[in-house]
């Protein structure tokens, strides 16, 4: 039994039902909510403690101090931070939303006395809702905890402990920094995936009869549920911008190179290179020392190197 702290998570989807399930696996108190009724009974049939309201859950989490995690849409993060004001004002906060900025300004807004720390598990699937979860899903992924400074670094240890304890490894960085990072990395693919199946779903039955591996897996994520791609893309508006005019130039400069002299070489390479890097990076891997006076900074510097957080020294 691990001696982790009562986890409450709010919000029983894919994300959320997936932790609820890890911070159960690691011998966590942990109990959980949800507006479907759908996913709160099979959560229930699946022997998992779930309350009827977000009220209830949330009076448990301030009485026994339990760190609650925001599972929503961008979109409800509003009004479930308007519970979290009157019914545990003052607990430990963090979420598994995708974009932090639109986040942080709405904790500060709504519930300022919350002690939040963001986080966002770079996990998931095209699949939602809590049938499509599971406990192994966070094996091996990033999981980005915010690191700016003045944050609280007892609560971010309790973040990263419980990602830690789902089988992800930790990656420090500052909102601004996560923010435009994954608009390159996440939304910009929801999009360019978006786009493709819709050139491809264009040259009608046949091209749908011929497509393959490479049609498939670009636009994998384009099966997504549209409210939460919407959501999770529109609520980084200005980093998401800045990554689609990098590809429109590219793009662009393809188009060019094909119109002039027929050639794609320069567009292929560029990309091909680029997807190796993926492949070839070798992240450093490190025991963070939150006892250190600069614990914060040092842990922002790791995140830009793309350096990764695999243990505690609290």
């Amino acid at each position: 039994m691990t001696d982790g702290r009562a986890v409450c998570v709010i919000g029983l989807g894919l994300i959320g039902g997936s932790l609820l399930r890890a911070a159960a696996r690691d011998g966590r108190v942990v109990w959980g909510t949800t507006e479907s009724t759908v996913d709160a009974d099979s959560a229930r049939k699946d022997g998992y403690d779930i309350a009827s309201t977000v009220d209830e859950a949330l009076s448990r989490a301030a009485t026994e101090d339990a760190l609650v995690v925001l599972a929503v849409p961008l979109p409800a993060v509003d009004g479930v931070l308007r519970r979290v004001r009157r019914f545990a004002p003052g607990c430990r906060l963090t979420d598994v939303v995708s974009v932090k900025a639109p986040v942080a300004e709405a904790v500060s807004r709504l519930a300022p006395g919350v002690r939040y720390v963001g986080g966002h598990p770079m996990a998931g699937t095209a699949k939602s809702g809590w049938a499509a979860g599971s406990a192994d899903l966070f094996g091996g992924a990033a999981w980005v905890v915010a690191a700016d400074e003045g944050l609280d670094l007892e609560v971010w240890a309790d973040v990263a402990t419980l990602a830690l304890a789902t089988g992800a490894v930790v990656v420090p960085a500052a909102i601004d920094e996560h923010d435009a990072a994954v608009a390159r990395i996440s939304h910009l693919p929801h999009v360019m995936a978006a786009v493709l199946a819709t050139v491809g779903a264009a040259g009608g039955p046949l091209a749908m009869a011929l497509a393959a591996g490479s049609f498939q897996d670009g636009t994998r994520v384009a099966g997504s549920p549209p409210e939460l791609v919407i959501g999770m893309c529109e609520g980084n508006r200005a980093a998401l911008l800045a990554a689609v005019d990098d590809a429109l130039g590219r793009l662009g400069a393809a188009r060019g190179s094909l119109a002039s002299t027929g050639g794609l070489a320069a567009t292929i390479r560029a990309g091909h290179q680029g997807r190796n890097s993926l492949d070839d990076h070798q992240a450093a891997e490190v025991t963070a020392d939150l006892t250190d006076h600069d614990a914060l900074a040092k842990l922002r510097e790791l995140g830009r190197t793309g350096g990764r957080v695999v243990a505690l020294i609290r």
